[in-house]
């Protein structure tokens, strides 16, 4: 707000403090110093200005001159009509008004098995989709990975060396080849001349180990297979595929670059073409073509860039893990540089930091299959795919996280993803007692439901919709799971303090309709998450 020029810092909050009501506002004293007024003068006359209404019982002046409003027992019942009006569509948005959204995620190189650091970044990848999507958004999910340079040439080798009988303890097997035991299992594919078809690319292998162009198309097509298993385990799908071979073969990073040096901001150094990102807010300029010939990693990134600004994405979110902090600036600086027309800031990152596993209070470091690190599907076996993509979205993505694969597996009350499954097969249980038809309740009266344990119910289910808007704008899907986890504990304490099945019809209809909103709500606050609602535990 406003006022004679000054930019006002107006807010109105649910308090920590529920004594101190249900809303509150700072107006009063925003407008003090404009007003040149005592603020607690001025929430009077702002109170005493306001409309009688049903639905606020009383409005109280604290303090230095806050407003607090308490809302009448109708105004808080009024969510549970809203959840029986909206049911699966009960805290979605039109923020997005269906304009387009892409959200790049897991983008794994084809070199082996999805580690756990992949099922983070594919944990939250796909909630933003969700989170995004359930506010209007058109979003596309996408994969793109790099099947050309050094890590290809490295996974090339080290398959032709196993399908010639040479193992990683060998001396001939490569310095920097991939030894887990998965590269095995490729050589004997590979030798058998099988088939594979991943989602987006078929090949089958000539057999033959000293055809090292077969043994990369075959390599490579096998461990795309690889992650689309473990992705499906995951409940994870793409819409779109991009593969960085292909920004050569169609001309875009040749195009990419000629623009960059038509702009003007390149310049030639030590027999190297440079960017001068300086200009565009990087602490040096950067190196796009090396002495050698060959384009530096960032050069086809701006060029996969600029084909999703051309394929029309308002909005591009770029999940990745914290190891890709340092292309931020360059990429954009990259963008910017071309000149067109291209708003700074685009597109957006969400970095999330490792994964650490525990098992028995000690660290779990490798894979028996992968042979260096924990797979993704490892943990799915493990503990199953709810709690496994509970767990990996759960922590703010830009904090480290412990995975303690015992408390996931625990079926108690610590384990959160139980605790609020628990929650939704708890209800499930009592109205399926009650065996009365849902459709009913939404003509219950909903006048007794005063208790304290369901005004709290009734006033964490009418937080949600704020939720789902506030982790979608910022880009936080752990802000779900938390939200899930406080609704689940007013259910239990709700459930431990309350008797449903009461012989009093309107009591009874009345409670009915409240937990069944509330059943509406967990699901479809898990199914924001990817996880599933069971009704039986």
């Amino acid at each position: 707000m406003n006022v004679e020029g000054s930019e006002l810092n107006i807010q109105l909050e649910r308090p920590k403090n529920t004594g101190h009501g249900d809303f509150s506002t700072n107006l009063a004293m925003m407008l003090a110093k404009p007003l040149r007024q005592n603020p607690r003068n001025i929430a009077e006359s702002l109170v005493k200005a306001l409309p009688v209404s049903e639905f606020v019982a009383r409005i109280e002046i604290a303090g230095a001159g806050f407003i607090n409003f308490y809302l009448s027992p109708k105004a808080k019942q009024a969510v549970i009509r809203k959840i029986q009006q909206e049911g699966e569509r009960f805290g979605h948005h039109q923020t997005g008004a269906g304009r387009k959204l892409q959200i790049e995620f897991v983008s794994a190189n084809p070199t082996g098995p999805l580690h756990v650091g992949h099922g983070r970044g594919a944990a939250v990848g796909d909630c933003l989709a969700r989170l995004l999507a359930a506010n209007g958004w058109q979003v596309t999910r996408e994969f793109y990975y790099n099947d050309a340079g050094a890590q290809i040439d490295n996974l090339t080798r080290s398959v032709q060396v196993r399908c010639k009988g040479i193992g990683p303890e060998d001396a001939g097997f490569p310095e920097d080849g991939y030894r887990g035991e998965y590269i095995l299992d490729i050589a004997k594919a590979y030798l058998a001349k099988e088939t594979v078809i991943a989602d987006d690319m078929k090949f089958t292998a000539s057999g033959d180990p000293d055809d090292a162009e077969s043994i990369r198309h075959f390599a490579v097509a096998y461990l795309r297979h690889e992650q689309d298993l473990d992705l499906r385990a995951f409940q994870i799908k793409f819409d779109v595929f991009s593969l960085e071979s292909a920004l050569y073969t169609n001309g875009k990073v040749e195009n990419a670059v000629q623009q960059l040096v038509a702009s003007g901001h390149t310049y030639e150094q030590d027999d190297a073409l440079w960017l001068r990102t300086t200009s565009f807010g990087d602490d040096k300029d950067r190196v796009m073509r090396k002495k050698e010939g060959g384009y530096t990693y960032f050069v086809p990134d701006v060029a996969y860039h600029v084909d999703k600004w051309q394929r029309g994405f308002e909005r591009v979110i770029n999940e990745q893990g914290a190891d890709h902090h340092s292309t931020i600036t360059r990429v954009r600086a990259g963008l910017q540089a071309l000149g067109i027309g291209i708003p700074q800031g685009w597109p957006e990152y969400v970095l999330h930091q490792m994964v650490t596993v525990m098992r028995g209070g000690e660290e779990v470091k490798i894979s028996k299959r992968a042979g260096s690190y924990v797979t993704l599907r490892d943990l799915i076996e493990e503990v199953g795919c709810d709690a496994t993509r509970y767990f990996l979205a759960a922590r703010r993505a830009d904090s480290q996280l412990v995975f303690d694969i015992d408390l996931a597996r625990a079926q108690t009350n610590d384990n959160p993803v139980y605790y609020i499954q628990y929650a939704h097969a708890r209800i499930s249980s009592v109205l399926n007692q009650w065996g009365g038809d849902a459709a009913t309740l939404k003509s219950a009266d909903l006048s007794p439901l005063e208790a304290s344990h369901e005004t709290a119910l009734m006033q964490r289910l009418s937080e949600f919709p704020e939720v789902v808007s506030t982790a979608a704008e910022e880009l936080s899907p752990h802000m779900i799971a938390n939200y899930l986890k406080d609704l689940a504990s007013d259910l239990h304490s709700y459930y431990n303090a309350q008797q449903f099945l009461v012989d009093d019809e309107k009591l009874k209809m009345a409670r009915m309709a409240l937990i069944h909103a509330t059943q509406q709500t967990l699901k479809n606050g898990l199914q924001l998450l990817g996880v599933s609602a069971p009704e039986k535990m």
